[in-house]
């Protein structure tokens, strides 16, 4: 059984810097894409930023130039380093898993997500 397990998010200031994590386990032969995405209070779910295997990157306009999403394949683990935070990043950010290989097949994956709130 895979499971997504995030941790780094929590309160700081407007300006400040966050790091998220996301920990993929299981029997994980391959993973395509990795990324995060967010969601603020009233709104849809929205793209925040994706890895593919090969080391692709997209981004949301919203962040580019302040938030960096790198992975580990070698730990199925992917990053989101966020600098400069506005109260407008404030949202629940949730780690999704594109393509994911086990043995049993191929599927997308969900983590329970982890708040984020940029306030003074």
């Amino acid at each position: 059984q895979v499971q997504l397990v995030e941790s780094g998010g929590g309160l700081v200031q407007p300006g400040g810097s966050l790091r998220l994590s996301c920990a993929a386990s299981g029997s994980i032969l391959s993973i395509n894409a990795m990324g995060w995405y967010r969601q603020a209070p009233g709104k849809q779910r929205e793209l925040v930023a994706r890895i593919f295997s090969g080391g692709r990157t997209t981004y949301a306009d919203s962040v580019k130039g302040r938030f960096t999403i790198s992975r580990d394949n070698a730990k199925n683990t992917v990053y989101l380093q966020m600098n400069s935070l506005k109260s407008e990043d404030t949202a629940v950010y949730y780690c999704k898993t594109e393509r994911l290989w086990v043995a049993s097949g191929v599927g997308d994956y969900w983590g329970q997500g982890t708040q984020v709130t940029v306030s003074s």
